[in-house]
């Protein structure tokens, strides 16, 4: 699926903000290629910083993981890059550097299905911004759990939230090594706010919510917005995404929102499940999933904002100009409010 990230969602980088390169500096090849899973380590490349230099140690804001937490948790220095991953593909699509050729092969053929992908990736990068422009705005949240982060791109949600509220807090989620590396480098935030990054999977949100982190920076006792956007669509029936999202939505306090987006294959079933497949067969989980089932998913027993939800480039678009076809999108998004 092209869209999205912790399972992924990601993008190239803000050409204005700083980027410190790396580069791989050793590799291991392991074999026994037989693992189910499509984030199994079979090659890995470890990652240091462009002369050695220890620069993510001294940027400013980023909050680490501590050291006494699960070691599953801390700062990875190793990628795995024999597979596709979710949040490098998206990077991939808008035009970022920080892929793979196994990321590459997977993006090109998922191209091949649905030659759109590129627009509905875009699209869904700006109904993020909007959503967090309107949150922020109008509905007065200044905390923000993003899960899925992806790699970091022009309007992160920190960037949005703290331009217009600068003590805004975000916390952000991803389970692909290479991004917390990216995260801590580039994810800095205002000196009233805060910025955080833990990297952990969608699919164990207890351990998101129990995060030492997360609780440090997050209030569960204020309003907050939840933000899945652009990475359901990697959570298939088979690993219940209901409970993943209920169990999500039942730890957020009333007031607090909801924003998500998800592929559809209701415009153009033939090329989104052929992006499917394409995904799929490279180990990567997706499914599409209609609108109806959508709602059902994320939004049951909360009140959806207007206007309710729409195809991303619709909802709330910045100008009244051309926009792109349901069937170049693909995708719907929306918000919502917990009673």
């Amino acid at each position: 699926m092209p869209i999205g990230g912790s399972v992924a969602r990601g993008g190239g980088h803000n050409a204005s903000a700083p980027y410190h390169a790396f580069r791989p500096a050793t590799i291991q090849i392991y074999f026994g290629l037989c693992g189910k899973s499509p984030f199994s380590p079979e090659m890995r490349v470890t990652l240091t910083p462009a002369g050695g230099m220890g620069i993510l140690a001294i940027m400013p804001r980023y909050e680490p993981v501590p050291d006494d937490t699960d070691p599953w948790d801390r700062p990875p220095s190793e990628i795995d890059v024999s597979r596709p991953h979710a949040a490098r593909m998206y990077d991939y699509y808008l035009g970022g550097k920080d892929h793979f050729e196994a990321d590459r092969v997977t993006a090109e053929k998922a191209l091949e299905s649905w030659n759109a992908v590129r627009t509905g990736v875009r699209e869904n990068r700006s109904f993020l911004g909007r959503a967090v422009r309107y949150l922020v705005e109008e509905a007065g949240i200044r905390q923000f759990l993003d899960i899925g982060t992806g790699l970091p791109s022009a309007n992160n949600v920190h960037e949005v939230a703290q331009s217009v509220a600068p003590e805004s807090r975000v916390v952000y989620v991803d389970n692909d090594p290479i991004v917390l590396a990216h995260a801590k480098a580039l994810l800095t935030g205002t000196p009233e706010g805060r910025t955080a990054f833990i990297q952990a999977d969608l699919r164990d949100p207890e351990k998101i919510l129990s995060h030492p982190t997360t609780r440090e920076v997050l209030d569960f006792d204020q309003p907050m917005a939840l933000l899945l956007v652009a990475v359901l669509h990697f959570i298939p029936d088979a690993d219940d995404p209901a409970t993943v999202v209920r169990t999500l939505v039942d730890a957020l306090p009333s007031g607090s929102y909801v924003v998500s987006s998800h592929v559809t294959p209701e415009h153009d079933p033939e090329s989104v499940h052929g992006l499917e497949e394409s995904y799929c067969t490279a180990g990567v989980p997706a499914q599409a999933r209609p609108m109806e089932d959508f709602v059902q998913l994320v939004f049951e027993g909360l009140e959806i904002v207007d206007p309710g939800v729409e195809i991303v480039s619709d909802w709330r678009p910045d100008s009244t100009g051309p926009r792109p076809t349901a069937i170049e999108v693909s995708n719907y998004g929306g918000v919502a409010r917990k009673p």
